[in-house]
């Protein structure tokens, strides 16, 4: 039986040509369309909104950058008018607000009536959230419009109730509660102690955290309760870890709102060794003369921790805001 030769395939044919010295085939090279330009309204439109975005960047730029600006002037370059850049670099105005004003004791007294009040919501307001949203007793609802009616309740109302409150009521209960021995003989809240006092949670950390929690699913609290555990345990091991976004936000909102707060500071703190830093930065002005590098240099570090802050947690607090107002 002859065996017939096999035809080389195809592509061993033309390489085995290509060898021999002969030519290759050229293709028909592709025809391409490009990808088809924007249409002269789409451009318009975007012309428009960048330029509207980049006023309104500039309208809250502007003075902050005019702040930072006059924190690096001399006093007299401040009164000579308005310019973006100081014609006489100097740091005299943080030498002036740290040496003569003692801006670090007023910065010490900031961040420990913030950070109490900051710790004291990021608890009690989790803790009172996750009640309003998983447990089931009477009259919640309720008692949760009533804590949020005290939002439309402004602090110039509540001020004498609560003066009086700290002034006499409550040193009065902790007398009854035989706190002596705690070397606490004369208990005063008109002091940090009250600043704190009246703000440990506030009503918008309480329904911030309540409506994260009604996002979370219940399969996972259903599983915690058939191992046994009980709400304390379901709230710390399982609700609270998984609410590090709307803890963020709140931990923000309050630590931010407690640092610039000016209106019970300046009520309660009497002592000038317990000024905070609105408190301190009202030191700077004068019945006819402001010093305005060191006013602004003190308003420029005052904000870096809250800038800082929000940096760190930007991407959690974006976050809890947006899921804790998903769901009511």
């Amino acid at each position: 039986m002859g065996t017939e030769e096999i035809p080389p395939i195809p592509p061993v044919a033309a390489a085995k040509e290509l060898a021999r010295g002969g030519e290759a085939a050229k293709g028909t090279p592709a025809t391409t369309t490009g990808i088809p330009g924007r249409e002269t309204g789409d451009r318009i439109r975007m012309a428009i909104a960048y330029t509207v975005m980049f006023l309104v960047a500039a309208l809250f730029a502007i003075p902050f950058l005019w702040s930072v600006s006059t924190s690096f002037r001399t006093l007299a370059d401040t009164l000579a008018g308005f310019s973006l850049l100081p014609r006489h670099w100097t740091t005299s105005g943080y030498h002036e607000a740290f040496h003569t004003f003692n801006f670090g004791r007023y910065t010490l007294n900031s961040a420990i009536i913030a950070g109490a009040i900051t710790v004291s919501n990021l608890f009690l307001a989790s803790l009172g959230g996750y009640a309003f949203a998983r447990l089931k007793f009477p009259g919640r609802e309720v008692l949760f419009m009533l804590v949020l009616g005290t939002l439309m309740i402004p602090d110039q109302l509540r001020l004498v109730p609560i003066y009086e409150m700290l002034i006499n009521w409550i040193p009065s209960w902790f007398a009854h509660l035989g706190v002596g021995h705690l070397g606490w003989h004369h208990p005063s809240f008109v002091n940090r102690n009250g600043v704190i006092l009246i703000q440990l949670v506030s009503a918008s950390s309480l329904f911030l955290m309540r409506q994260y929690f009604l996002t979370i699913p219940r399969d996972l609290e259903e599983a915690a309760k058939l191992d046994g555990a009980s709400y304390f345990k379901t709230y710390r091991k399982v609700m609270l870890p998984l609410a590090g976004p709307a803890l963020a936000a709140v931990g923000i909102l309050t630590f931010q709102g407690s640092w610039n707060g000016l209106f019970w500071p300046a009520i309660l703190l009497q002592d000038s060794s317990q000024y905070t830093i609105p408190i301190g930065i009202a030191q700077f002005r004068f019945a006819y003369t402001t010093l305005w590098p060191p006013l602004m240099a003190a308003s420029v570090l005052a904000i870096l921790p809250i800038l800082g802050l929000f940096i760190v947690f930007q991407r959690y607090f974006v976050a809890g805001v947006a899921a804790s107002g998903v769901k009511g």
